[in-house]
């Protein structure tokens, strides 16, 4: 078992700062998951930590060790790559046993390891196979146990899933979540863009954005307590809504007014300072529903797009003034259609304030 430590790390291409300031600290035993916006850093933060990267700034640990010059091959990490990047010619068990012959361990060790490896990712049958002769499932799985053979401290994992179709990403994503059970203590960080991915596999999730950590969290504290508006779109699918309000009220609890003229009251504190300051008041789509006849609406306007997918409609829906729609999550059997005017509104206890594009926490 193995911690990782990040202590102000920092990634430079000359001039250009792709990374700044990254302070983490991972557990032994624990599966974090890097996720973020295309050219955030997450697979650099990841190649660093394996090696491949030089680090520009701060200093890395691993295992209690400052590894910032030590050769990748002795920082005792394994990497599972975005691309299978197997010998082709060789056998299932031959890729597998590949890097321990190298190693100079005996026979009887890298049979071991192999049978061990693939027992756990259920490739026995497959051992006398070429590549060419398995899915793209299965020639993760080989990559994977390519990683299970070297016993390394900790495992690193590079978008995996990538490449595969929808059915076989989820299909190997649990199979990810398993390896979790069948390898306890093991340390794994993993590099998605997947929302689905994070919020199933991690422990906690890290929320990177402009080169620096948003947040890092649970998935539920994420989804639930966002720390800014960045987070809060950025976690959830759709993303939440984000309407512009007055902040009317304060105390312990908050009162805001929409452009349209409707209000709610959140309980949610905030401080006297703020009476009269715009804010953003965050609603997540599937916590929309339609208002009782004669209840007061949060929000009111026509439908613009309805996406009948069965479990679920999704609906669009334009606010006078405004230039963003507000998405709804609505039950697959919702009477919606284009056009009709809709009348919305949430449980206050379910909403989020956001003041210059942080969180007003709730009391």
């Amino acid at each position: 078992m193995a911690g990782v430590e990040l202590q102000g790390i920092g990634k430079s291409y000359g001039e250009v700062a792709v990374l700044q300031g990254i302070d983490l600290s991972i557990a032994a035993g624990e599966f974090v998951v890097f996720v973020g916006p295309s050219g955030c850093g997450k697979s650099t933060l990841l190649r660093m930590i394996a090696g491949l990267e030089r680090i520009t700034a701060g200093t890395l640990h691993i295992d209690g060790q400052v590894v910032n010059d030590v050769p990748p091959a002795q920082r005792g990490i394994a990497m599972v790559f975005q691309s299978y990047a197997l010998y082709p010619h060789m056998t299932v068990r031959e890729n597998m046993e590949f890097a321990l012959k190298i190693a100079r361990k005996s026979k009887a060790e890298i049979a071991a390891a192999v049978d061990n490896a693939a027992r756990i990712l259920q490739l026995t049958p497959y051992l006398d196979r070429l590549p060419k002769a398995l899915s793209g499932g299965q020639r993760q799985r080989v990559a994977i146990g390519r990683a299970i053979v070297r016993d390394p401290k900790v495992f690193l994992f590079d978008e995996p899933l990538s490449n595969l179709d929808a059915a076989l990403r989820v299909a190997t994503r649990i199979e990810i979540a398993q390896l979790k059970e069948r390898l306890p203590g093991r340390t794994m960080i993993y590099v998605t863009h997947d929302q689905i991915e994070a919020m199933t596999l991690a422990d906690r999730i890290v929320v990177l954005n402009a080169g620096g950590i948003a947040q890092v969290g649970t998935p539920l504290d994420l989804y639930d307590r966002p720390d800014n508006e960045f987070v809060a779109q950025f976690i959830g699918s759709p993303a939440m809504n984000l309407l512009p309000a007055t902040l009317v009220g304060t105390g312990a609890t908050s009162r805001v007014q929409l452009p349209g003229g409707a209000e709610v009251t959140v309980p949610i504190a905030t401080a006297a300072a703020l009476q009269g300051q715009v804010v953003k008041l965050g609603v997540r789509p599937e916590h929309l529903d339609f208002a009782a006849p004669g209840a007061p609406a949060l929000i009111e306007a026509p439908v613009e797009v309805a996406e009948k997918l069965g479990d679920v409609t999704v609906v669009y829906v334009t606010m006078p003034g405004e230039a963003e729609a507000v998405i709804a999550k609505l039950p697959g059997t919702a009477p919606v259609a284009r056009g009709a005017v809709l009348r919305l509104t949430a449980d206050p206890a379910r909403m989020h304030l956001f003041y210059a594009g942080k969180s007003l926490r709730r009391g």
